[in-house]
């Protein structure tokens, strides 16, 4: 056979594999930062979402809200993740609109380091006092009050708080702040506060930087999600709820604190101190923080991809990392709102 026809045959060959080879789908990679506080689960999910959705690439980073929000507001990432939402000066910094989800919710704890104390119950004015400086050493006879039995050391209490602009900062303090008008007063709320100078105090950055911090270092205590205390398997007190009863994390009181919570239309809403009587004080949402309009469109539908798989196979995931599983007339809520992403 002549070289001009063996060419010719082997182009053909190549025509129709061509034909019959379907185009290969082109990757979208979305980006996105922001808090910590749910960074285990989301790490979860967009693993296990890109096993199934294989051209679709998700990178997210974990560098506590304030600095998730600040590059949403750079449009450097796609999306971002926030405790504290955002604010209303900030949201109108964002031209082209901005859409808050809550994508699951948790508790936010007190763990500790002592070892010959595996159980701690920690009242309302103690817990305060700790965090304002006043209560110093962990033999303190108001924590002893609480402790009856217990073998409390002489040793004085490090306070572990982060470093960075954090969005656990926020719940915290601000709980702290509804529970307290002296608080209120000497710290306030927010994703970064002022604390007592008095008080002996270590700053870490992130949920796993405090929780690497009150695991190396005896007699500390400090504020983290309970998924982190839980997996560095960290004792966590008992804290006294707004009637009077000592809850655990980790159980019932974390749901029965968020039941019955009405969204607003901004989808933004705190659970400062939650009046179940069987609730755990510190609960919180947190949020997923999208553009109501994006330049690319496959990148919305990828978006909704992930918004999709989040509030369905996500949250059966959600309780087995230490999260809790939205409550299905939130979870219709944030589709409804999720359509206002295009």
């Amino acid at each position: 056979m002549k070289l001009s026809s063996i060419l010719k045959a082997s182009a053909l060959c190549v025509a129709i594999a061509g034909l019959s080879m379907p185009a290969m789908a082109e990757t979208v990679r979305l980006t996105g930062s922001g808090a910590s506080f749910p960074a285990p689960l989301y790490t979860t999910w967009f693993k296990d979402f890109g096993r199934v959705n294989k051209n679709i690439q998700i990178n997210y980073q974990s560098k506590g809200s304030g600095a998730g929000v600040r590059d949403f507001q750079n449009g450097t990432v796609d999306f971002a993740a926030s405790d504290s939402g955002m604010s209303e000066e900030q949201i109108a910094s964002v031209k082209q609109g901005v859409q808050l989800l809550p994508m699951t919710a948790g508790e936010v704890v007190l763990a500790y380091n002592l070892k010959e104390v595996p159980e701690l119950k920690l009242p309302r004015e103690v817990y305060i006092d700790i965090f304002l400086g006043k209560i110093k050493k962990w033999n303190d006879p108001k924590i002893a009050a609480a402790n009856t039995g217990a073998t409390l050391p002489d040793q004085e209490i490090t306070v572990v708080t982060r470093a960075d602009s954090s969005g656990t900062s926020f719940v915290f303090t601000q709980h702290l702040s509804a529970i307290s008008p002296e608080f209120k007063e000497k710290v306030g709320s927010g994703n970064s506060v002022n604390w007592p100078g008095e008080t002996k105090m270590v700053k870490s950055p992130k949920n796993d930087g405090v929780t690497a911090t009150i695991t190396q270092t005896p007699g500390s205590i400090g504020y983290i999600e309970y998924g982190f205390a839980q997996m560095s398997k960290l004792p966590m007190a008992l804290l006294e709820n707004k009637s009077g009863k000592f809850v655990a994390p980790g159980g019932e009181g974390g749901p029965a604190a968020l039941a019955g919570a009405e969204f607003p239309e901004n989808m933004l809403l705190w659970v400062s101190d939650p009046e179940a009587d069987n609730a755990y004080p510190i609960v919180t949402y947190t949020w997923m923080i999208f553009s109501k309009k994006y330049d690319d469109p496959k990148k919305a539908a990828a978006l909704q991809q992930m918004i999709a798989y989040g509030l369905g196979e996500g949250q059966k995931i959600a309780t087995k990392a230490g999260y809790i599983e939205l409550p299905p007339e939130v979870i219709t809520k944030v589709q409804e709102a999720a359509k206002l992403i295009q």
